[in-house]
């Protein structure tokens, strides 16, 4: 299973967030208080202190912000992927190399780096430690947060095409022309929904589903056995399954 499964376990909680700021911003205190990476042999224990302090919370704002840039984004556009993943570590990167350049030229620390030097030989070596760090803390906070009832939201190309259900509910996506028909649960009823999108868009966005036909995407958790050797019985529905797809379909 990948590391990361869903795109959905790219965006963290704000709560989580919160969780994963103040362990980054312990390790940045460890960091900056043990390797002295802008020191140049002036300050004395107290101040080493004070500066891993104020080295410490910089990480903490800076992550907390972009946090809160992240959720905006999330909220608005209802999923997440990769690029935008890619795109707030940079941005974090961007604003906590300014903000902490800034401190290291502060009269408390008195750093001399050119930006550039201080670019090649403080920023690149935080970078290169940080972001396993940041990825492992994530993945650590997320394993502790208990267990929610998952919700997707379904678009479709017009304002009025949108389904938010529980992942749980849905049961399967059907070609229907320029259309695709949604299959899903509400109160323990199988209800549909017809909205203009493709197989091709859902099944890059909601990578839980499993095609197992060209014009089929089910949800694994409602396969309950097969009914022949070319049709699935999934929950109060069946769908025929291709020789193409048949080997990506959980043994039963």
């Amino acid at each position: 299973m990948p590391i990361f499964s869903r795109m959905k376990d790219l965006n963290p909680s704000l709560e989580q967030h919160s969780q994963i700021g103040l362990l980054v911003g312990l390790w940045g205190f460890l960091f900056a208080f043990f390797t002295r990476p802008f020191g140049h042999g002036i300050m004395d224990f107290s101040k080493w202190v004070t500066v891993s302090l104020g080295y410490s919370g910089l990480i903490i704002i800076c992550y907390l912000l972009v946090s809160l840039a992240r959720r905006w984004w999330y909220e608005r556009k209802g999923h997440w992927n990769i690029s935008w993943e890619i795109g707030v570590y940079a941005l974090f990167y961007f604003i906590f190399t300014l903000s902490s350049y800034v401190f290291y030229r502060s009269p408390l620390v008195q750093g001399f780096y050119t930006i550039p030097e201080y670019l090649l030989k403080i920023s690149l070596n935080i970078f290169l430690v940080l972001t396993p760090i940041l990825f492992l803390a994530r993945r650590y906070v997320q394993k502790l947060a208990p267990a929610k009832d998952a919700y997707i939201t379904l678009y479709g190309e017009n304002k009025m095409d949108v389904l938010k259900i529980k992942e749980q509910e849905l049961i399967c996506i059907s070609n229907a022309q320029n259309y695709v028909e949604i299959f899903f649960l509400e109160g323990g009823q199988l209800k549909k929904k017809l909205i203009r999108n493709s197989l091709k868009n859902l099944l890059a966005e909601f990578d839980f589903l499993i095609r197992v036909h060209r014009s089929h995407l089910v949800n694994p958790h409602h396969i309950k056995s097969w009914k022949d050797s070319h049709t699935l019985l999934l929950t109060q529905l069946e769908v025929p399954v291709s020789k193409t797809y048949k080997k990506d379909i959980p043994a039963l």
